[in-house]
């Protein structure tokens, strides 16, 4: 059964988390959807399998009319792989990283003509690598500079209100905690080896580290895996990733040598 959480909650604003909307081989994937007042807007939508059942879901808490934004934090298939029927369906903009705005419509090829596929183009938002604030009826989301943490134009959101960071794939984890994360040091081991090989270099780590410390955001919720909810979990988050060596920082010659003369792929 698909998984809603309300994370934040109050008069005209709420936060709803969704996870495990698909079964199956695809890699565990959060959702989340920001309501305020009469607009809304949607972070990381998902691949193309998510649609359906995100939609049942979304209309519990948001009419699709109101969506203003789809927010995707970078490129990736499971990240906005469904891009094509929100459109489709509703007359939101879609805010994605400069580098990777004119590769959208793309995706749009097989559902649409390529008129209607020039005036999706009008439609997305190319975030500059700066980050930008979106107006969000009377409050804004922000849009922050993540990048090579893993994409080389990726952003993390955040929404002043709830004071939730929503941070892409900085902090993911894989078979680890999918709530809440109740004792840091057990879930660290479920987001090690995914940090270590995709987020780009220490340097970038503690910048970003920096920037989000200034924040003091009261959560921190990847798109994959567990969150952190408590003012101790999101710095011990943050102290760990400052600390983190990944990327090329871990490369060695040995990783950058000609391959062996026996084949590994079988005849």
């Amino acid at each position: 059964m698909a998984k809603a959480d309300i994370l934040f909650e109050s008069d005209d604003h709420r936060v709803v988390r969704y996870a495990d909307l698909v079964k199956g081989e695809g890699i565990q994937a959060n959702q989340f959807a920001i309501r305020h007042g009469s607009h809304g807007a949607l972070i990381d939508p998902g691949g193309d399998l998510t649609f359906t059942p995100l939609t049942i879901e979304l209309s519990r808490h948001l009419n699709l009319q109101g969506l203003d934004y789809i927010l995707a934090s970078h490129q990736d298939p499971d990240i906005i792989a469904s891009l094509p029927r929100w459109m489709l369906h509703s007359n939101c903009k879609v805010a994605v990283s400069k580098l990777w705005s004119r590769f959208l419509p793309h995706l749009a090829s097989t559902f649409v003509t390529s008129r209607v596929g020039e005036q999706w183009q009008s439609r997305i938002l190319a975030l500059p690598d700066e980050g930008a604030r979106l107006p969000f009826g009377d409050t804004e989301l922000w849009a922050l500079p993540a990048h090579f943490l893993h994409s080389v134009g990726n952003f993390s959101f955040f929404d002043p209100i709830s004071r939730i960071l929503f941070s892409g794939d900085i902090g993911a984890s894989l078979d680890g905690e999918e709530a809440a994360v109740a004792k840091f040091e057990d879930h660290v081991p479920a987001m090690a080896g995914f940090h270590r090989r995709y987020m780009a270099g220490n340097r970038a780590c503690r910048l970003w580290v920096h920037m989000i410390r200034e924040l003091k955001p009261a959560m921190i919720v990847p798109q994959h895996g567990g969150y952190f909810d408590r003012p101790e979990t999101v710095e011990l988050f943050l102290d760990w990733l400052e600390r983190l060596e990944c990327g090329p920082d871990l490369m060695e010659p040995r990783q950058y040598r000609l391959p062996p003369r026996v084949s590994a792929y079988p005849e």
